[in-house]
């Protein structure tokens, strides 16, 4: 579904408009990493809306942003069992909102921690680390699942 401020040039507002959400509203679209890239449970939250970036959320979205990053960390954190979930906000690529929520598990790939984490999108990119899909998709399903029983706030 393509929001009211798409923008055909902008990468993320491609993808939204292309691929099914583990959860959906008005405010924020949440998705899995595409196919072998990341780790299980590696999902991003986007603004609904072509934003730049956290400073220039509307009020509506930015009174909202907190309570429902929680929702979604936690949430994430529940259903993976991570002892914590990375979080990470850069809008380098595209000028649209997009935050990386990465569950860091006791045991993660190559040892990494911290800013390595984020790593890992390059080295499954490279194929120098494989993915379970299996692993993923069941990870995915049971996120999405969760979401919609128990949604963020409003």
């Amino acid at each position: 579904m393509k929001h009211p401020s798409y923008d055909e040039s902008c990468g993320v507002c491609r993808a939204i408009a292309s691929i099914e959400p583990l959860f959906e509203n008005d405010l924020w679209f949440v998705a899995r990493m595409q196919k072998g890239i990341g780790i299980p449970g590696w999902v991003m939250v986007c603004s609904q809306r072509h934003t730049p970036g956290i400073a220039h959320l509307d009020d509506v979205e930015a009174k909202n942003f907190g309570p429902a990053m929680r929702h979604f960390a936690r949430t994430l954190e529940d259903v993976t069992g991570a002892l914590r979930i990375y979080t990470a906000a850069l809008g380098e690529s595209f000028p649209h909102l997009h935050a990386h929520l990465v569950p860091r598990y006791a045991k993660m790939p190559n040892d990494v921690k911290a800013w390595g984490v984020f790593d890992l999108h390059r080295a499954t990119e490279a194929g120098e680390v494989k993915v379970d899909e299996n692993e993923v998709a069941e990870v995915a399903r049971r996120y999405s699942e969760a979401l919609a029983k128990y949604p963020p706030p409003r």
